[in-house]
């Protein structure tokens, strides 16, 4: 596909992972021609335990989008409740999604098999069609996008009415376009691992807020294993990555309060930085658009991150369905003006928990102490707080 004029209804998107594959698919579905251009054909990702040590957790939102395009992989585990607490308080929240009437209230999916089945349907959707090769340039103008591809020095130009980019924090479109972006440095990083424990985790996510960072254990398909993702100081977790694994066990027994038993088995750990992020504008041309982490990055602390993504998504096939020629003027005002306040809104709200939960003063724990039980005996409060941390407000079903 070298140049010559778009044809109808035409698009690239940029990034092939889950926001960019779940996009490409969408929009074939809706009649459009669609390019999706990525490096490579996505790799397996470290496994332990017969697990891929990558997860996500998804809201029934983006499952029953997943699903729509036909994309719902079989490596999926529900889990039905979620418990909070804190490091300094006695109280603690339980989330039961047989309050909201569902039998769950999320799933966490491994990041390989979610892949493997969205590139499976991508193959066989006749109106995609895949370009392997690196983005190295962006031309926009009133009436088309071309996109400049670099596979092993060979330069290919895609052109389309449409461009979509989904290709990451460190995205290429954005930075050909030279789109301006707010940086939030947290001085956290993730420590990152599978570990086997004692106890069952009960198809529950457990979350502990601790003075230095948020520790959750996420369950898995398998009753004894989780998922590891702990926000902690830069500092903390270097010298918590250099612990022998025995000791990590130990560690981590420990800082869990033995919510789930001994820690019995932990997988090699990774380590990376958490940064926030949040481009300028979510349209920075009338032909280009930026979803997922393209847009923003944010603190792994609620699990949002590729959630934010798909609702990206369907808010774009929302437009989309009314007209896709992409050729009406100011046809993505709309959208850019509401993902970029989505996103403050999101940014700025996960500073503010992270800053209460770190606040070690006496007064401040006494009264979020006060706050967590006083949340915790109206029903109906926690209620509405699960239909918006799920989407399920927004679900037609």
């Amino acid at each position: 596909m070298s140049g010559g004029a778009p044809a109808t209804g035409s698009v690239i998107v940029a990034g092939g992972g889950p926001v960019g594959a779940a996009t490409a698919l969408s929009l074939a579905k809706l009649g459009c021609t669609v390019t999706l251009v990525d490096r490579q054909r996505p790799l397996p990702g470290p496994a332990a335990f017969g697990m891929d040590v990558r997860n996500v957790a998804l809201s029934p939102r983006s499952a029953a989008l997943l699903q729509q395009v036909e994309a719902w992989p079989s490596h999926a585990a529900a889990y039905k409740k979620m418990r909070v607490w804190e490091e300094r308080g006695t109280s603690y929240l339980e989330f039961d999604a047989t309050s909201v009437g569902r039998s769950e209230l999320g799933w966490l999916v491994e990041v390989a098999p979610l892949l493997e089945r969205l590139w499976q349907a991508l193959e066989a959707q006749p109106n995609v069609c895949l370009v392997f090769g690196s983005a190295v340039d962006v031309v926009p103008t009133a009436t088309e996008v071309t996109l400049f591809i670099d596979d092993e020095g060979k330069i290919t130009e895609l052109q389309a009415q449409l461009l979509i980019a989904s290709d990451g924090a460190n995205s290429a479109v954005r930075q050909a376009l030279n789109v301006p972006i707010r940086n939030w440095q947290t001085g956290q990083m993730a420590v990152t691992t599978v570990v086997r424990t004692e106890q069952p985790h009960d198809d529950t996510a457990w979350q502990r807020f601790l003075l230095d960072g948020p520790l959750a254990l996420l369950p898995s398909i398998n009753p004894h294993l989780c998922s590891i993702v702990w926000s902690q100081s830069e500092a903390q977790a270097q010298a918590r990555m250099a612990l022998g694994d025995a000791d990590f066990c130990t560690l981590l027994t420990r800082v869990s309060e033995g919510c789930l038993g001994q820690i019995q088995e932990a997988a090699p750990r990774q380590a990376f930085a958490l940064n926030q992020q949040l481009a300028a504008t979510a349209n920075p041309h009338q032909r280009v658009l930026l979803l997922g982490d393209a847009l923003r990055v944010v603190h792994p602390l609620a699990g949002l991150g590729v959630n934010l993504g798909f609702e990206d998504l369907q808010e774009l096939l929302l437009v989309v369905a009314q007209d896709a020629d992409f050729n009406v003027p100011g046809q993505w005002d709309k959208f850019a003006r509401q993902r970029l306040l989505r996103s403050e809104i999101m940014l700025r709200s996960l500073k503010g928990l992270k800053e209460l939960y770190g606040n070690d003063n006496p007064w401040v724990g006494w009264l979020r102490n006060a706050g967590v039980g006083w949340f915790g005996r109206r029903q109906w409060l926690q209620r509405k707080a699960i239909e918006e941390a799920t989407g399920l407000r927004n679900l037609s079903s």
